[in-house]
C-alpha cells in the first residue's frame, strides 16, 4: 500500500514514479545523511570538546588530558572509517568532499596549537605541519582542473605518524614514554616535509601535462 489517493496519482491508483521529483529529493536527502557524513560531522563536533578538555585546569590535569586523548582518538578513528565507508558503499557527496578535509585539519590543528600554547610542543613544529597541510590543500585546488593528486603511501604514513605523535603529546606522559613521543614526532615532521615536497613535484608535473594537453587540443595542426 502506498497511502497515495488515486486522485493525486492522476486517477490511475498508482503512486508517483520513483524517478519523480519527490523520489529524487528523498534520494538526495538520504545521500547527505549517510553514515560517512555523520562520522565527519561527529569529528567537527568533537573539536571544541577536545579543546576544552585539553585546556581544563590550565592543561595540567592528567585525567582531563586522558579524556582529551580519548576524544582525539575517536576523531582519528572516524577519519579512517568515514572515507572507507564513502568509497566502499558509494556514499561520496559534495558535502563530504568539503567537510572531510576540514574536519581532519580542524582536529589536528586544534591539538597542535593547544599543545604549543601549553608549552608542550615547540611552535616551529606546529608551524611546519600546519603550513604543509594548508599549502598542499591549496595546491590541490590549484591543479584540480588538470587532475587529482592521489594520496600516496608516504602521505598515509605521515598521517599515521602525526596522529600517533600528537596523541602521545596530548597524554601527560613522563620518563621513557615522553622521550619516545619526541622521536615519534620527529619522524612525523620528517615525513611531513618529505611528502610535502613530493606533492609539490606531482602538482607541477600534473599542471604541465594538463597545459600541454590543452595546447595540443587547441592546435589546428593536430
Amino acid at each position: 500500500m502506498t497511502g497515495v489517493p488515486a486522485s493525486t496519482a492522476g486517477g490511475t491508483g498508482r503512486a508517483p514514479a520513483p524517478g519523480g521529483k519527490l523520489g529524487a529529493a528523498a534520494v538526495n536527502q538520504a545521500s547527505l545523511w549517510n553514515i560517512a557524513n555523520i562520522l565527519t560531522m561527529l569529528r567537527l563536533v568533537l573539536v571544541p570538546g577536545f579543546v576544552m578538555l585539553l585546556l581544563a585546569d590550565g592543561g595540567y590535569d592528567p585525567a582531563m588530558r586522558a579524556w582529551a586523548w580519548a576524544a582525539f582518538a575517536v576523531a582519528m578513528i572516524t577519519d579512517i572509517f568515514d572515507g572507507h565507508l564513502a568509497r566502499t558503499y558509494n556514499l561520496v557527496t559534495d558535502f563530504g568532499k568539503i567537510a572531510d578535509p576540514i574536519a581532519d585539519k580542524a582536529i589536528m590543528g586544534a591539538a597542535l596549537i593547544c599543545l604549543s600554547y601549553l608549552g608542550d610542543l615547540p611552535w616551529w613544529v606546529t608551524g611546519v605541519i600546519l603550513f604543509r597541510e594548508l599549502g598542499i590543500t591549496l595546491m590541490r585546488f590549484w591543479v584540480i582542473r588538470h587532475g587529482v593528486i592521489p594520496a600516496s603511501r608516504g602521505g598515509k604514513l605521515k598521517t599515521l605518524a602525526q596522529g600517533t605523535a600528537t596523541g602521545m603529546y596530548v597524554l601527560a606522559l613522563t620518563g621513557p614514554l615522553a622521550t619516545l613521543r619526541f622521536w615519534v614526532m620527529a619522524i612525523a615532521v620528517v615525513l611531513t616535509v618529505v611528502t610535502g615536497i613530493d606533492y609539490v613535484r606531482q602538482a607541477i608535473v600534473l599542471r604541465r601535462q594538463g597545459l600541454a594537453a590543452r595546447r595540443a587540443s587547441q592546435d589546428p595542426a593536430s
